[in-house]
């Protein structure tokens, strides 16, 4: 006579178990560890902040370079030079009224 098991042998659920439980480890390393689908929306972000952060340092070296180049000996520029002295040193005209 042949005997067929009713249930399942330990070292089947036992197999089924790790399998899972790896397979739970993974899905939730996929999603929220440091590789994870989280933590690359959040590099994505600060990328795009630096980005623009990047753009708006870029627009006022290009600003600073070029009040520069007026002010440099091989290109003067008289009406700059006369706003930057009023603003610094604070001088005016003789014929000038200053209102506050």
């Amino acid at each position: 006579m042949i005997r067929t098991r009713s249930r399942p042998a330990f070292g089947v659920i036992a197999f089924f178990a790790v399998a899972f439980g790896l397979g739970l480890y993974f899905a939730f390393a996929a999603v929220q560890g440091d590789y994870g689908l989280f933590r690359r929306a959040e590099v994505e972000l600060e990328a795009a902040r630096l980005a623009t952060e990047l753009a708006a340092l870029e627009a006022e070296i290009a600003r600073m370079e070029n009040l520069t180049r007026r002010l440099s000996d091989e290109h003067l520029d008289l009406d700059l030079l006369d706003e930057r002295a009023r603003d610094v040193l604070g001088l005016l005209r003789a014929d000038e009224i200053v209102i506050r």
